[in-house]
């Protein structure tokens, strides 16, 4: 995927420039989301327009396909591109919301909504938008870079507001010059963009010599010396003494041994809780709503507050008339504390208009010897 350079200018307290890489034309989401080619036909007529430089009428192809397909997250995506492209921050930023909200699994609309904010100074939310793209993908490493270009940028308003509140700090104005010797560094010249600085690999340590061991030289054994025959020496006859008589201990009795106490084995309902997650995507796979719903307790707190009546007609809409579906769960942890079961995993969707890979939690409740989900969310 190619991306472009964002540089930003900072407020003019900070005289530094900060970089965020952002999503260019071909997103690294509109090369996961697989369409058909209908839709493909429609992605790239728009997209050849933004490539030409014609957002209007690239924007009006955008709209005219998303008043048939309300819910394509690729155009509304490519829209997203459009309006920033134009300048109408404002009215992209309504679009990537809108994107997290529907599918808070993706880490590209975070990632875009983060460089729109810090446009406009808002680092705060900038970095919040980064916090849950990395929560969605954690090994996205552009997502990480502007992550730390934004905490460069608050950490040079800190030292700044510092100085002004002293401005004898000579540890603030140290690092404030050393924030802004790095940003000078990364600037590329020939396109008076910034980038990101790639620190050399460190050279290989080599391991240290292993000692040879040291071997002691045996030494010989020494002969034993020829027995002598023993001179007699004559003595005089004494009567033999009697020998004491020895007497011989009781041996102390040993207390037999204890039996060890057998651990009691608490009754583990791992399985029946896998087995219960693995039935929700079945169900949702097969586009069965009626079993899919079930796997719902009657506690469950919907995403958006919305009523169960309201959250379940959308439930609908969404799964069934799908051409295909299909979910799959991978790596599940669960940990069960009573009756409140929490199971942690990465969720394969694919349909006929979308392909996502997410983390995903289910929180679970026993009620009346059945696990259901009480919660459902995003990230890890």
């Amino acid at each position: 995927m190619k991306t472009s350079a964002f540089s930003l200018r900072p407020a003019p307290a900070s005289g530094m420039r900060l970089s965020f890489t952002r999503i260019g034309l071909v997103s690294s989401l509109l090369l996961a989301l697989t369409a058909l080619p209908v839709l493909a036909d429609d992605l790239g007529d728009v997209t050849k327009s933004v490539r030409a430089g014609q957002y209007d009428e690239a924007l009006a192809k955008a709209n005219a396909v998303l008043s048939k397909r309300p819910h394509d997250a690729q155009m509304r995506f490519l829209k997203g591109v459009i309006l920033t492209e134009q300048g109408k921050n404002s009215e992209a930023i309504a679009v990537f919301t809108k994107l997290t909200e529907d599918f808070p699994e993706l880490p590209e609309p975070y990632n875009n909504l983060a460089v729109l904010f810090a446009a406009s100074g808002q680092y705060d939310k900038a970095r919040l938008a980064l916090d849950n793209a990395i929560r969605t993908n954690p090994t996205w490493a552009t997502a990480y870079e502007n992550l730390g270009d934004v905490h460069a940028k608050l950490a040079s308003q800190a030292y700044d507001k510092a100085l002004q509140l002293d401005s004898s700090n000579s540890a603030a104005k140290s690092k404030l010059t050393l924030l802004r010797t790095l940003a000078i560094n990364n600037v590329n010249p020939a396109k008076g963009q910034t980038v990101a600085a790639v620190a050399p690999p460190p050279a290989p340590v080599a391991p240290p010599p292993v000692a040879k061991p040291v071997v002691l030289a045996s030494a010989a054994p020494t002969p034993a010396a020829a027995p002598t025959a023993p001179v007699a020496a004559p003595v005089a006859k004494a009567a033999p003494a009697k020998p004491e008589a020895k007497v011989e201990p009781k041996p102390e009795a040993k207390p037999e041994p204890k039996p060890a106490a057998k651990p009691v084995v608490e009754k583990d309902d791992s399985d029946e809780v896998l087995a219960v997650v693995h039935g929700w995507a079945r169900a949702w796979s097969e586009q069965n709503v009626k079993s899919y719903l079930g796997y719902y307790g009657s506690d469950f707190e919907t995403p958006k507050g919305e009523s169960r009546k309201d959250w379940a007609e959308e439930r609908h809409q969404r799964i069934e008339g799908k051409n295909r579906i299909e979910v799959k769960i991978e790596s599940p942890q669960v940990s069960i504390n009573g009756n409140s079961a929490t199971v942690k995993f990465r969720q394969e969707y694919v349909s006929d208009r979308l392909k996502a890979n997410s983390r995903k939690v289910l929180v679970l409740t026993k009620q009346g010897g059945k696990w259901q989900i009480k919660q459902e969310r995003a990230g890890s």
